[in-house]
């Protein structure tokens, strides 16, 4: 099965859709999940193929070969992404209003960039997808119509169009100074031609860049804006799902381009601390639902930044694990936000209102928190041993920042539940989430429990995941194939 078809189908369903609605409603509203279920078993298809005799495997497009043509890298690495990308916007479709065309054609092409993203071989169509991904979210950021989302979504374009920027000045500095783009070819040049100055500038500017999408410190002021503005399934899928693809770009730099590189991961690693701790500290503060679950998205994608700075497999196995787990947690609570959301007083007595809502809402946060033995607390354990095994100060702090964090997260969760269940229900009290809505949150909860009985086979998998994607060598021998001969021999020492 030809891993294009991951990035062709959504991208073409988001101009098929219109025209599908054109011709009957129910036609257009389940064009989109018939795209997503198409791709999840196409995903799933060359997930199987992938055997250790087999391998990962490259895609020259047109038959242009690197470093000159377009490549696809398809290891089981970029297919766990696009399988979180897929198989997170078809559930959060159900949450969806039959007949929102804009949206869910908004929705397509963001998993269409996303799916790009994750399987580019090469920084020019890193790029250009992530401007795909980029445009569709100031679109889905704004489609709730009002003045207030007209405005959060100004100031996210105004951030990302900088970002963007400074994005592409990195890319155009690595190419001034290696004269490739095709990441297998710099892995191969970037220990003698990147390792200095200019090197550690460009990885700057594109970590800054990608940082906006990513949710890093200092670049996030967009975040609690947004998610108050927009469509509860707008923040699911952009807090929730979107930003992990960022920073799996930054892990295959980290990987390929700057392994032996200490500056690059001191640098992640600071702006993951930094993000744990403003993150925290912002939603013990907080007033509002919405903006207790965006300054807790931030600290969450901080700890994957943590994660994804610790070298080796340790480090990949970390941060995949707790991007999964707040690819399912997150979008599950931002979707009680559509009933819920405004100020925290308002969830008083909610479960005298609700208790299956309220219920789930708890499990949830106990899970984001850490509590055993939900999944939540075997993504935390893997961070502290890998983080643990190194030995640094920078590292022993990041530990200490992840413990404080924690405290801190428990104490805001525990008010809100305190809200919720031992206040008692109010005059007017909130109102219990409709059935849409709760759809895709019991959906997600029943993924959570899954892996509550399955840690064992998923923590072998991941294993087997971070292993190979954690070696450089094992990209460039998979990518060898698709590689011009003269390249290929130009480049090997």
């Amino acid at each position: 099965m030809n891993a294009i078809w991951l990035v062709a189908l959504p991208l073409l369903g988001a101009f098929i859709l219109p025209i599908m609605y054109r011709r009957s409603t129910m036609l257009g509203y389940w064009t989109g999940p018939f795209i997503l279920l198409v791709n999840l078993a196409i995903a799933f298809e060359i997930w199987r193929s992938i055997t250790p005799e087999q391998g990962a495997h490259s895609i020259a497009m047109g038959g242009f070969k690197a470093p000159l043509g377009i490549v696809f890298y398809v290891d089981k690495l970029a297919l766990l992404f696009v399988i979180m990308v897929v198989l997170g916007t078809l559930i959060l479709w159900l949450g969806n209003k039959i007949g929102q065309i804009r949206e869910e054609t908004l929705l397509l092409l963001i998993v269409g960039g996303s799916c790009g993203l994750a399987l580019s071989g090469d920084l020019f169509n890193i790029y250009v997808f992530y401007e795909i991904v980029a445009v569709a979210s100031y679109g889905l950021a704004a489609s709730r119509g009002t003045g207030a989302g007209y405005a959060a979504s100004l100031r996210f374009l105004i951030l990302s169009a900088l970002g963007s920027s400074l994005l592409l000045l990195g890319i155009a500095l690595i190419y001034a100074v290696t004269g490739t783009l095709n990441l297998s070819h710099l892995a191969e040049l970037a220990p003698e031609l990147l390792n200095g100055t200019v090197g550690i500038v460009a990885f700057a500017l594109m970590l800054i860049g990608l940082g906006v999408k990513a949710e890093l410190f200092p670049i996030n002021t967009w975040v609690p804006e947004v998610y108050m503005t927009a469509p509860a399934r707008v923040s699911a899928l952009l807090g929730g799902i979107v930003s992990k693809l960022a920073l799996l770009v930054i892990l295959r730099f980290l990987i390929l381009i700057y392994a032996d590189n200490t500056e690059a991961h001191l640098l992640l690693l600071n702006l993951g601390i930094l993000g744990v701790i403003s993150g925290e500290l912002a939603a013990l503060r907080a007033t509002d639902l919405r903006q207790v679950l965006a300054y807790s998205s931030i600290a969450q994608l901080g700890l994957v930044a943590i994660a994804f700075a610790i070298p080796g497999p340790a480090g990949v196995i970390a941060g995949i694990a707790i991007a999964l787990h707040h690819a399912i947690v997150k979008p599950a609570l931002f979707m009680f936000t559509e009933a819920w959301g405004g100020q925290l007083a308002r969830l008083a007595g909610a479960a005298k209102v609700s208790m299956l809502s309220s219920l789930l809402f708890l499990v949830l946060t106990l899970s984001l928190v850490g509590i055993p033995p939900l999944p939540g607390f075997w993504a935390k354990l893997l961070l502290l041993k890998g983080a643990l095994a190194i030995e640094s100060n920078w590292y022993q702090m990041a530990i200490a920042v992840i413990l404080i964090a924690t405290v801190i997260e428990t104490a805001y969760f525990i008010r809100i539940a305190r809200l919720m269940f031992q206040q008692p229900k109010p005059e007017k009290p909130v109102s219990a989430p409709e059935s849409r809505e709760l759809a895709p949150a019991l959906a997600l909860v029943a993924l959570l429990l899954l892996s509550v009985l399955t840690v064992g086979p998923i923590s072998q998998s991941l294993t087997a995941v971070a292993s190979e994607a954690a070696d450089k060598n094992v990209y460039i021998d998979q990518t060898s194939s698709v590689f011009q001969e003269s390249f290929k021999s130009s480049t090997k020492p």
